[in-house]
């Protein structure tokens, strides 16, 4: 039987790279998994390719830095799926630019992404979760539930241009080691992945003028120069740049049984290296 069987999966910004990769992961080891993402196309495109395989998956697009996103995404996975049991917190994207240039704006858009959103997520999925642990305990059912958030070794260990994103990123292992202390009494583990250069549009590799990406109303510019690529790929001790395969792998280490005891973690995906 697969691992993950009648286990509901929800995964933030699996409409493409390593939360899709995740989302297709997980079903594939029997999960439902709800995909969600602020672009309805890439949604759909997720979960189509799930389908594809005769699996499981639905989808809520919607922009998760809006004022009661976190409420509404609960509310709407939990109108399609029969509860939850696994939340990927992965959605996010990078605002560059050196500390001396970053703006209040700029500041407060990457704490926001990166800390404020899991964290509401999170906090609106409290009641319905201490309700059903209540209910379960009486019926002495024991279901171990998992919340994997996504950080990044440029929050362990810092990278230039990225003092705000770095410090989001941050923050992320704090709350999630903060919550498995708090949530321990409830059968849930909380872990956290931060992933070195893995291929996603976030650092695509480009020769002269670097893409950009939409965001809402504003575009970002993205990617690495191949140079920079070649020149950071021989200090990974794998000596290769990570796909979203491998990013998906991680996270699905601390979604299945095997890590039923294992909380308040910080795994290091980056092929070796630390910053």
């Amino acid at each position: 039987m697969s691992k993950l069987q009648n286990r509901v999966a929800l995964v933030t910004g699996g409409g493409r790279g390593i939360g899709a990769a995740t989302g297709i992961l997980l079903a594939r080891d029997g999960a439902h998994v709800v995909i969600n993402d602020r672009d309805q196309d890439a949604c759909e495109q997720s979960v189509q390719a799930i389908r594809a395989e005769g699996l499981s998956a639905d989808f809520v697009a919607l922009d998760l830095t809006a004022e009661g996103a976190g409420e509404e995404l609960i509310a709407r996975t939990l109108e399609l799926a029969s509860g939850i049991d696994i939340i990927v917190n992965n959605a996010g994207y990078v605002w560059n630019s050196a500390m001396h240039n970053h703006s209040d704006e700029q500041w407060q858009a990457m704490l926001d992404m990166h800390a404020t959103v899991p964290f509401r997520i999170l906090r609106a999925y409290y009641p319905w979760l201490k309700a059903k642990v209540r209910e379960e305990q009486a019926s002495g059912v024991v279901r171990c539930r998992k919340i994997v958030n996504i950080s990044s070794v440029s929050g362990t260990e810092g990278a230039a241009t990225q003092i705000a994103y770095s410090a989001g990123k941050a923050a992320v292992v704090g709350l999630t080691k903060t919550l498995a202390k708090e949530w321990g009494r409830l059968n849930v583990t909380v872990n956290s992945v931060a992933f070195g250069h893995i291929d996603t549009r976030l650092t695509q590799t480009y020769e002269d003028e670097p893409p950009t990406i939409q965001v809402g109303e504003r575009e970002f510019k993205v990617g690495l120069k191949s140079n920079q690529v070649e020149a950071m790929t021989p200090q990974v001790p794998l000596r290769r740049v990570g796909q979203p395969q491998d990013a998906a792998g991680a996270i699905y280490m601390f979604c299945i049984p095997e890590s039923d005891f294992v909380t308040g973690q910080l795994l290091l995906c980056s092929g070796g290296l630390r910053g």
